[in-house]
């Protein structure tokens, strides 16, 4: 029996439908979904460390987060010196985040180890504003993907999200002005990620009309968007939506309960996509790209220490990585308790017994000043605790806070009934018409607090 691979599986499911595959032309800079197993893209779970994570086990190309057009739009492009990574910049507007950093960081992108391999995502509702924000990244980035299944209410309430779905004129006429600006002047493709609809004709018709746009890609998230991510994935259309691409030439990606990378290919073979995309598991491990003959899942010690590494080396947001921390280490760990009340990296460390990552903590906590504000081990004596000004101690109890609201709001998402019962941190409740502002004008992929809170 032929073994499925990444290079055969596409061969095997069209010769399963009786297929020649038309395929439209791939811009010289842009990328092939055919063939690849894929980082879907996650508010908190999508950011640089993740991203390199998942490159690390394996992943042929990831989506960064969906970030919404406004926020990206003013934001003023640099190089950070230390890290080497672009990074698109703005002054914070949220009370919030003004309590924690003097910039906002909206967007990041590693242009070394991610080079050739990063698709970036917007969450828009026009056309202009689309291709506006499309320019900022686009020199940048293999891909340029538009976000029409995200069922969040950050997303929806803005026209934005899955709501385009509902609004196909608008989703077809954004699609069609990102083909027409952006893919000729930065030779990269255009693709956009949907849910399914309600009955499989509604679903078709909105295939063929994207497919009809000059796209290159399109991936199906099979679950319709009143489903919660515990519903298991109905892939009852996936042959048909497969087949409508084909007709096109556009390649097709599966998500929903995608588990890793043997499994993604077994879902390619049998249902004739061409690739696809990874999210909860990638989340919790992202050795999930990691095929079983080349090693298989990593334990989540292994998989939490080379995260730990890149969060530092990139400079990731500490709120970030100790939410990622309560994904990626299990419930029931002695060491997780004690993890959800660190305050800097040092301390971090110290729990997970990461000797060998001690120097490099010590310095990204003095970077951040976070450090001995929790008596980490990152080097700074009792007499250098006692400097610590209120100022510094206000700023770390925030990051802490809100590292726990984005823990709580994830649980909320999922449908967790006693999360539905526990309270935001204090430091985090802020005026709900000031977020709901927030969340459409500066939500963002590295500190999404105020989208989490309009959306709780």
């Amino acid at each position: 029996m032929t073994s499925v691979t990444e290079e055969t599986a596409p061969a095997l499911a069209a010769a399963a439908a009786g297929l020649t595959q038309k395929r439209v032309p791939i811009p010289s800079r842009g990328v092939d979904y055919r063939g690849k197993i894929v980082l879907a893209p996650m508010v908190r779970s999508g950011e640089l460390p993740s991203r390199l994570l998942a490159l690390h086990y394996g992943a042929d190309l990831v989506w960064g987060p969906e970030t919404i057009d406004r926020a990206m739009i003013g934001t003023t492009r640099r190089i950070n010196p230390r890290t080497g990574c672009v990074e698109w910049t703005r002054i914070p507007t949220n009370n919030v985040k003004k309590e924690l950093y003097d910039e906002s960081i909206i967007y990041r992108v590693d242009p070394v180890r991610e080079a050739g391999r990063h698709i970036f995502q917007i969450g828009t509702s026009d056309p202009s504003r689309a291709v506006e924000c499309a320019k900022l990244v686009a020199a940048d980035v293999s891909g340029i993907d538009v976000n029409a299944g995200c069922p969040k209410p950050f997303s929806t309430h803005a026209g934005m999200g899955a709501a385009l779905l509902r609004t196909p004129d608008k989703l077809v006429s954004i699609l069609e002005a990102l083909v027409a600006e952006i893919k000729p002047a930065f030779d990269i493709g255009i693709s956009v990620k949907i849910r399914l609809l309600e009955t499989p004709a509604e679903t078709e018709t909105l295939v063929r009309r994207l497919c009809a746009a000059g796209i290159t890609g399109l991936t199906i998230h099979c679950r319709t968007t009143p489903m919660r991510p515990r519903e298991r994935a109905i892939r009852g259309q996936l042959r048909m939506i497969a087949d409508v691409c084909h007709e096109y030439g556009v390649a097709c990606v599966v998500n929903g309960d995608v588990e890793g990378r043997d499994h993604g290919l077994e879902l390619m073979a049998e249902y004739g996509t061409d690739g696809a995309m990874i999210a909860t598991c990638a989340e919790k491990n992202g050795s999930c790209f990691r095929a079983k003959a080349d090693g298989g899942l990593a334990t989540w010690e292994e998989a939490v220490a080379k995260y730990m590494r890149f969060a530092m080396e990139v400079e990731n947001k500490f709120h970030n990585t100790k939410f990622m921390l309560t994904q990626m280490v299990p419930g029931k760990s002695p060491k997780y308790k004690e993890l959800t009340h660190c305050k800097s990296y040092g301390k971090i460390i110290e729990v997970l017994g990461l000797t060998d990552l001690e120097e490099l903590a010590r310095k990204t906590d003095e970077l951040m000043k976070l450090a001995t504000v929790d008596g980490s081990s990152s080097g700074n004596d009792k007499s250098k605790m006692a400097e610590t000004t209120v100022k510094e101690k206000k700023k770390n109890d925030l990051t802490n806070d809100v590292a726990q609201q984005e823990n709580l709001k994830r649980k909320r998402e999922d449908g967790d009934e006693e999360a539905e019962k526990q309270q935001l941190p204090p430091s985090t409740r802020i005026n709900v018409s000031e977020a709901v502002e927030a969340a459409a004008v500066e939500q963002q992929s590295s500190q999404p607090v105020a989208a989490a809170v309009a959306a709780s």
